[in-house]
């Protein structure tokens, strides 16, 4: 794989960004087209979170 197709991966354990020969899969979040985005990983997570707790189309803790 050439660099401009290199995946990259945020491993939870030591909370660094990965190349693809890294900390095993279950361990971490990915893979990111960009080392940038990877090191962006638990900001990301937390933003879908976020916009998927206010979508009302899947919001349970509504009233019905």
């Amino acid at each position: 794989m050439s660099d401009t197709e290199q995946e990259f991966w945020f491993c939870l354990t030591h909370h660094t960004v990965e190349g693809e020969e890294g900390c095993r899969n279950a361990d971490r979040l990915g893979p990111y087209p960009t080392r940038e985005q990877a090191a962006r990983a638990l900001d990301i997570v937390e933003e879908r979170n976020e916009a998927w707790d206010h979508d009302p189309k899947w919001n349970d803790d509504a009233e019905q």
